[in-house]
């Protein structure tokens, strides 16, 4: 495993090989990003995995501040996994090397779930796997599907510009259903039991809408139950089409999209 921490060890290292899998990070390294190392490892002759902590996808400035960060402990991990063939930890001049501010805008649809509460975040998201992309110039990106907005605003943004393919990858949980995510790092022990109660919930409340004629009325309602039941903060709980995120109404193609607050921490998912 070569660690690259600047373009020109990127660039000379990365030069002689055309079939690159790219598993972009912001460190806080777990099984799920372990997942998409091994789908990488799988299916192209080599593997770049990138730790970078992009700070124009923040729209809280104390989120940022927050956000879980070892390097150390993460190259430690990458390293055990002997299938990564590069890291790359690039500074931030490394990545927004030029002053040219971003053009990129989301339409109007788009403006939904975490768009709609995170106002710039997408936009940040969008500017850095653009600026990436370039400079790593992979055949492949694999993404989780944890976060399945930003993996569906990604591939279709990336592989209208780029003769790329984004590769959505399975949601890893642990065995209280937990989605694995860097941001549990910040959560206490009794923090994480109620995540795990969350999560039970709303797979057993996704069963139920095979019955109900009225989603929206009937996810509004448990949406109250389930937030003063655990005391948590739901921002949405929404079913959606997964290939256009459009509302819907029946559970074909579709997915339960949640984001809640347990404490100050901001939790996403999808059932």
């Amino acid at each position: 495993m070569k660690i690259l921490l600047n373009n020109k060890s990127l660039f000379k290292s990365l030069r002689p090989f055309k079939d690159i899998g790219f598993v972009p990070t912001m460190g806080g390294i777990h099984k799920g990003h372990l997942s998409l190392i091994n789908r990488s490892n799988h299916n192209n002759k080599k593997t770049i995995v990138s730790i970078f902590i992009n700070p124009k996808q923040f729209n809280n400035k104390k989120d940022l501040k927050t956000y879980p960060s070892n390097l150390k402990k993460d190259l430690s991990i990458l390293k055990k996994t002997k299938k990564v063939d590069f890291v790359y930890v690039p500074t931030f001049k490394d990545v927004f090397d030029n002053k040219k501010k971003s053009k990129i805008n989301i339409k109007k649809n788009d403006k939904i779930l975490c768009a709609k509460f995170r106002k710039g975040h997408f936009e940040g998201v969008l500017d850095v796997m653009d600026r990436l992309t370039k400079l790593i110039n992979p055949k492949k990106i694999y993404m989780g599907k944890k976060d399945y907005q930003q993996f569906y605003l990604v591939k279709n943004f990336l592989e209208n510009r780029y003769k790329i393919k984004v590769i959505g990858c399975k949601t890893i949980r642990n065995k209280n259903k937990v989605a694995l995510s860097s941001r549990n790092y910040l959560l206490k022990k009794d923090e994480l039991r109620i995540a795990s109660e969350v999560s039970k919930k709303i797979i057993h409340l996704k069963k139920k809408l095979k019955v109900k004629k009225n989603i929206k009325n009937f996810l509004f309602l448990n949406k109250l139950k389930i937030q003063n039941l655990l005391k948590i903060k739901i921002e949405y709980l929404e079913l959606r089409n997964i290939n256009d995120l459009k509302i819907s109404n029946s559970l074909s193609n579709s997915k339960l999209f949640l984001a809640y607050y347990i404490g100050k921490v901001r939790l996403i998912d999808n059932y």
